[in-house]
């Protein structure tokens, strides 16, 4: 586990909190981590100002925005007893989001529209972005995380924290887009959700007023950006794609995921730097080299997600000591 983190602290800051993409596993890791970060801070990450989420942090950012406490995640998530909505919300970890597998995809191209209207510019875009336009589509549903979602905040409305927004990626225009903030399309907390999970060529699409929406991490693991000119004194980024010390894996498909950790890093760091040259602080936190062993591969292997969890909590409470004893020797 590894921290990227400002020397200074300020005790009452107006804060935001970024939420990446990383699947199954991504999320799992990402409670351990915010369970760490509100012991570390004493601070309840649903009182902070701004909260975006992309993909499976998507689905965090909602239940935390509609009023979860991180507590009650892990311990759902643990399968341990909870009081509130999720009591009575059946739910699978390892059935409800698809499996570890995909489907096999439909033929031909997932977004033609988005090549064509893009043709010029292809080259200046996110090389994920392009690779999803040509991505057949999925076929799998995300009706069982709309109906999570749900379970805390009813169809068609937005949660009560005025501050939640859900990137996804319009498959149409390739364009990002914030669900739930002013410039965005209207949309519904759940559908949002369901369109920033979507990912390409494993999950339909989702329509939202007409487009068709897919999986923000094609834009970005993290739009950490999106937050600029916000205001806020700091911004604690969990992303379970950033990594800033890998581990030396023998299979050549975990080879491979740690070489896209590497490209997800270097992007999320250049969009932090925008915040910082604002004079926000902006402290990011990433899995470690026993987080990515836990990890392995496939970020939809559930099998692992329990062994994720736990070792995050453990690693991420270190991390954030380390850097907190640093900032303090400085």
């Amino acid at each position: 586990m590894m921290v990227g983190m400002d020397p200074t602290y300020d005790s009452t800051p107006r804060r935001g909190l970024v939420l990446g993409g990383g699947g199954v596993l991504g999320a799992a890791w990402m409670l351990g981590a915010l369970n760490a970060v509100e012991e570390a801070t004493g601070v309840d990450v649903r009182t902070f100002d701004h909260i975006l989420g992309t993909s499976a942090g998507s689905v965090l950012a909602a239940l935390i925005g509609s009023g979860v406490d991180v507590a009650t995640l892990r311990d759902h998530q643990l399968g341990r007893p909870v009081e509130g909505p999720l009591a009575d919300h059946p739910w699978d970890y390892d059935k409800s989001t698809g499996g570890s597998h995909p489907q096999r995809p439909r033929f031909g191209l997932g977004s033609p529209t988005m090549i064509r209207r893009n043709i010029r510019r292809l080259r200046k875009m996110p090389p994920t972005a392009v690779l999803a336009a040509l991505t057949p589509l999925g076929r799998g549903s995300l009706e069982g995380i709309g109906e999570l979602v749900e379970a805390v905040t009813p169809a068609g409305q937005w949660c009560a924290h005025p501050g939640v927004a859900v990137v996804a990626m319009n498959y149409d225009t390739g364009r990002r887009v914030a669900f739930g903030r002013p410039d965005a399309p209207p949309a519904g907390l759940s559908e949002a959700v369901m369109a920033s999970c979507a990912i390409p060529g494993w999950f339909a699409p989702v329509p939202i007023n007409g487009h068709r929406y897919v999986d923000g991490g094609a834009c970005s693991a993290t739009s950490v950006d999106l937050l600029a000119g916000l205001g806020l004194d700091e911004v604690y980024v969990v992303a379970p794609m950033v990594s800033f010390v890998l581990d030396r894996p023998k299979p050549w498909l975990s080879r491979l995921e740690r070489r896209w950790r590497v490209r997800c890093t270097r992007r999320c760091v250049r969009e932090a730097r925008k915040l910082r040259a604002e004079g926000t602080k902006v402290t990011i936190l990433g899995p470690g080299p026993a987080d990515l062993e836990a990890i392995g591969a496939n970020v939809m292997d559930t099998s692992r997600r329990l062994q994720v969890l736990e070792t995050s909590m453990r690693t991420s409470a270190e991390a954030l000591d380390t850097a907190r004893r640093r900032a303090d020797a400085n």
